[in-house]
């Protein structure tokens, strides 16, 4: 029996705590941690089969290959960056919006049953990645004096407020951006996993006790939660990468 005296197995933060599989040397690997390489190496050998021998007719795989690619290329990239700035920067944005599309889809494909990104190192490291490409594209575009007008929004014209803003500014963009850019993945992530393991628990529960109509209901909660997570998961890949081209179109626009 649970330790609200109901007997419900309510989820919570042990839903995200998993034992480890292995431990070589201290190092601990666990479910999460497999799942994470499991993408990788899906997300790498798919291209690599669509694009490897790449033909002038393509071939089904490689069609689907090319619609994905497309879809972040010209979807996202060339329209925030536009082509000829964006086109270099194209392989990382596909990179991330797979990556974390896959991560986070783990959450409805049975056995796996946990998005990746529901534990905020991940969405921290990805974060990571885009802030140092930020950063380091503001410093190689405008220089060090550049670099300090770009991040804390030096504007003349505004006067008397000008310090107060460039205070906020600054730590708005070097501290608040990168962390708000990871929790934002990862908060949506975690919320609608836990949700979804409620619902689920939820119907088990239920339909093993004498309120077996409203197992139905949950079980019809835990259905359009899965199609509704499908919906999310893909809007958060989106979302990041969006984001992480709107930095870089930040970092590349010529300051007055």
């Amino acid at each position: 029996m649970s330790d609200n005296g109901c007997g419900f197995p309510a989820p919570g933060l042990h839903s995200f705590l998993f034992k480890p599989l292995a431990e070589v040397g201290g190092f601990e690997f666990n479910k999460v941690m497999l799942l994470a390489l499991i993408t990788t190496v899906l997300v790498v050998a798919f291209f690599w089969a669509a694009f490897g021998k790449a033909k002038v007719v393509p071939g089904k795989l490689q069609m689907v290959g090319e619609a994905g690619y497309d879809f972040v290329r010209r979807g996202i990239v060339y329209e925030t960056l536009g082509k000829r700035e964006g086109e270099k920067y194209v392989p990382l944005m596909v990179s991330l919006f797979f990556f974390i599309w896959i991560m986070n889809i783990w959450s409805v494909i049975p056995l796996a049953q946990f998005p990746v990104s529901s534990i905020i190192a991940f969405p921290m490291v990805l974060a990571a990645v885009v802030y140092v490409v930020w950063v380091s594209l503001t410093f190689k575009k405008h220089g060090f004096v550049g670099f300090f007008k770009n991040v804390t929004g030096y504007d003349k014209s505004l006067g008397p407020v000008l310090p107060l803003v460039m205070v906020i500014e600054f730590f708005s963009n070097l501290l608040v951006r990168p962390f708000t850019h990871a929790v934002r993945l990862f908060a949506n992530m975690f919320a609608g996993h836990l949700m979804l393991v409620m619902f689920t628990v939820a119907s088990w529960y239920l339909l093993n006790s004498w309120m077996i109509p409203a197992a139905g209901v949950s079980f019809v909660m835990t259905v359009v939660m899965i199609l509704f997570e499908l919906f999310v998961q893909a809007v958060q890949a989106f979302v990041f990468v969006l984001l992480a081209c709107s930095y870089i179109q930040g970092a590349l626009a010529e300051h007055h």
